[in-house]
């Protein structure tokens, strides 16, 4: 008994290793609860009709409770199913290309004999995930503008007639896929090279010895190994599949209402309504998204155990 006991003491006394493990975390755990933990009191706004006249903690304590009626504008909008329909499209469509191409490309540089070409590509691809959708919207108008886009002295030059392209809902679908899978792919891309990396290399030696070719190897080897990656970056995204990228559904169509009906998320309606709505109403349109985003993940998650237990993140 007395033996139990002391191995007990010694696998629960506090060591050196634990005091710097814990100093090591602390900085992260303070940043965790300052600006994640505590403004989740902020969420009683949602329920609230906000009004500033003071300090914060006073405005939120003594402000009328309004129950559901801030969500109302979201969900009783005339525009409320464009919003949603583009909102969930377009993110289905960034889920599947946003894993699929990188992965594709992560599979052929991690084919590339030489290691210089392969850093080439790689921080090629890299570079446009640094840039702000700022520079890029001046990209894109540089291109796209009706008097001196590069597109229609192209047009004109062939004997077309220009296209006043910031006009024209039925191109920009394919404008803004373009844009995100372009701007994201090598981010995406260096996830799953760093996993590619880190792939025993005897699996490959003794796949060749056996006579396996460069797809049989990427089907066989490279792509089982990366399952695990792969999933999670599927059950991220979709956790984020009720936001958008505020920058570029606003900032690259230049806010034309011509393309409301193509580029109008939620984020970017809510942005709008801001200049006639209150606070409590974009509150509220953050809360259906943190709780819809909560619910999707935990739903991907539930599908990813049933088919491979072993892949779920929980």
């Amino acid at each position: 008994m007395d033996t139990k006991s002391g191995r007990k003491r010694l696998r629960t006394r506090w060591r050196t290793q634990d005091t710097e493990l814990t100093l090591l975390a602390l900085p992260t755990t303070v940043w965790y609860i300052l600006f994640c933990f505590l403004p989740m009191f902020g969420l009683v706004i949602a329920f609230k009709d906000f009004k500033i006249h003071g300090g914060f903690l006073s405005n939120v304590i003594n402000s009328e409770w309004t129950g559901f009626k801030n969500f109302e504008f979201l969900f009783k909008s005339n525009d409320a199913w464009v919003v949603i329909r583009n909102t969930l499209g377009y993110n289905m469509i960034f889920i599947v290309l946003g894993i699929a191409i990188p992965v594709i490309l992560a599979l052929m540089i991690g084919q590339l004999h030489s290691g210089k070409a392969g850093k080439i590509y790689q921080t090629m691809m890299f570079l446009p995930y640094f840039l702000s959708w700022v520079v890029v919207s001046a990209i894109v108008w540089s291109f796209l503008s009706f008097d001196k886009g590069i597109v229609n002295q192209f047009l004109t030059g062939l004997g077309a007639d220009p296209v006043n392209w910031y006009m024209e809902p039925k191109y920009w679908p394919y404008f803004l896929i373009f844009m995100n899978v372009w701007k994201g792919l090598g981010y995406g891309m260096v996830v799953y090279l760093a996993t590619i990396t880190g792939i025993d290399s005897t699996y490959y030696e003794a796949a060749v010895i056996d006579g396996a070719s460069k797809w049989q190897q990427a089907r066989f080897i490279t792509l089982p190994l990366m399952k695990l990656v792969i999933v999670m970056m599927f059950i991220l995204a979709v956790g984020r599949i009720f936001y958008t990228d505020f920058g570029l559904f606003f900032q690259v169509p230049r806010d034309s209402n011509s393309l409301f009906t193509v580029a109008t998320t939620i984020d970017v309606l809510v942005y709008k309504q801001l200049k006639t709505a209150t606070v409590g109403m974009a509150s509220a349109s953050a809360f259906v998204q943190s709780v819809m985003g909560c619910l999707t993940i935990l739903l991907a998650n539930w599908v990813v155990r049933r088919v491979d237990p072993d892949s779920a993140m929980m």
